[in-house]
């Protein structure tokens, strides 16, 4: 598109402070430059990435849907985030690149789809050496035919898409609002009815794309399963290097986890929870910066993104020391106890919510068997009371996917309200946390945060627990570890 990125950079990828080169200089790198070609195919998901575009084109019959996968992310003035692109983006395409937006017009029958993108650098022009987005600045792009073999989709250049969406009728077309600023601006909003800030008629692709994505097909799964095993293995790797006798910073913990990732995903799939001794009992500890100690608990949130987009979502507890105190010991098997009646009750057509209830009964009985509840374990869990919820808070899970709390735009009748289906994948980390200054606790349980998270597949048979390659019972924490102390740390290959 031609006018300025949001950020104030000029869209041609030029620079402020860019020099004047010589005509001399220009002349010279003009010339001498042999074509190249990438070596592409059609990649093994074409037909899932088809299915999804099929299934949406379904939905909105007749009208046109804009699908933007966003831009590049100032981190600080002029140098920008690792680019990570559109969750729904990528769910329909498979394109990684960023700037890309997909259309899909009606056709009378369907929706014929057009993948608008930057192409590769030209020599005919200044670009391939003089812009931020020119080839030997950040390596060879794909032309558009290339890209069209790889995702097989009709491609476009990004240079005609305003063009495209000049003459696109408000009331015949929606777009995936909030991802490019650009788009926003060219396809004026439908004057309607508006919900949660922008128009009604967006927020319904919003929500349709999330609604298929919550049942996963077999390439999704074993894309799931891969960024499983990656974790599993940086679960392994931070056990090996974690010592029993002296303490570590948490944010070492977090980079050994943040190598396996980056070797054999694509990164972390969210910002790493490293929470050692009174940090575990905060949710989203991701300051790291505490050290760990002898004698005390380390929880671990952590999870990779493979090289698709997919990712894991694993908690576990060690005993630093190697083995857990009994009063470790007994809140642990409380919160192992509360997991496995949650994934032993999952099973297609069950309540999104009665798993949560499951969960949350056998939390509120331990908490009663701790002396904790100031009432009965029924008027705990009663809906007018929830007295039981000041020592865990949160839910016992959520759809995992793409995105690591996936589908989050689905109604709430489709998801929190809904039952649960045959493919679908989902979290389940029920815990309890004992905050340090809370006075309505014994002293020695100050401090103690538990959480275990693992990952569901419902089957039409029950769940099948993806992330089983860790342990998760007591005991067999603290063998695991053991085993992995001695088995020493060892550089991914």
């Amino acid at each position: 598109m031609s006018e300025d990125r949001t950020d104030g950079q000029p869209a041609d990828g030029t620079e402020s402070h860019d020099p004047d080169f010589p005509e001399a200089f220009l002349s010279f790198m003009r010339q001498g430059w042999r074509d190249t070609t990438l070596p592409v195919g059609p990649r093994v998901e074409v037909p899932n990435h088809a299915k999804r575009r099929a299934a949406l084109s379904a939905a909105f019959p007749g009208e046109t849907l804009v699908i933007p996968t966003g831009g590049e992310k100032t981190r600080a003035n002029d140098t920008e985030y690792r680019f990570r692109p559109g969750s729904d983006f990528a769910y329909l395409t498979g394109d990684h690149d960023p700037d890309s937006v997909l259309v899909l017009r009606p056709n009378g029958s369907g929706h014929d789809p057009v993948l608008y993108m930057r192409p590769r650098s030209s020599r005919d022009n200044d670009e391939f050496f003089r812009s931020r987005h020119g080839e030997l600045w950040v390596g060879r792009r794909h032309t558009l035919a290339e890209k069209s073999t790889e995702l097989g989709l009709p491609t476009a250049d990004l240079a005609g898409l305003d063009a495209a969406l000049a003459d696109l009728a408000p009331g015949r077309t929606r777009v995936l609002r909030g991802f490019d600023a650009r788009v926003d601006a060219a396809v004026r909003p439908y004057d309607g009815p508006r919900e949660e800030g922008q128009p009604a008629r967006d927020r319904e692709l919003a929500i349709a794309i999330s609604e298929l994505k919550l049942v996963k097909d077999e390439w999704e799964i074993a894309q799931l399963q891969d960024a499983i095993d990656a974790t599993v293995r940086g679960f392994e790797d931070v056990a090996r290097v974690l010592p029993a006798d002296r303490g570590v910073s948490e944010r070492l913990l977090e980079g050994v986890f943040a190598l396996r990732a980056r070797h054999d995903g694509n990164d972390v799939g969210y910002g790493s929870i490293v929470g050692a001794g009174e940090h575990a009992t905060i949710l989203h500890w991701v300051h790291n910066h505490g050290t760990t100690r002898p004698g005390e608990l380390l929880l671990m949130d952590m999870g990779v993104e493979n090289r698709n987009l997919y990712t894991a979502d694993v908690t576990r507890v060690l005993p630093v020391g190697g083995r857990f105190t009994p009063l470790q010991r007994q809140v642990y098997d409380i919160v192992y106890a509360s997991q496995q009646a949650g994934i032993d009750f999952i099973k297609p057509g069950v309540k999104f919510k009665d798993v949560h209830l499951t969960c949350m009964r056998v939390l509120a009985e331990g908490l009663h068997d701790l002396g904790l509840l100031p009432v009965s374990v029924d008027e705990a869990m009663d809906e007018k009371s929830t007295v039981y919820r000041r020592w865990t808070l949160h839910g016992f899970g959520h759809m995992l996917g793409i995105d690591v709390h996936d589908c989050s735009n689905a109604r709430k009748e489709a998801y929190r309200d809904g039952a649960l289906g045959e493919g679908y994948v989902l979290t389940v980390e029920p815990g309890l946390y004992f905050q340090p200054e809370d006075d309505l606790v014994p002293e020695e349980l100050r401090g103690i945060g538990i959480r275990i998270e693992d990952d569901v597949l419902v089957t039409a048979t029950g769940a099948v627990n993806l992330s089983a390659g860790l342990p998760r019972r007591s005991d067999e924490v603290e063998s695991w570890l053991a085993e992995q102390r001695e088995v020493g740390f060892r550089l991914p290959g």
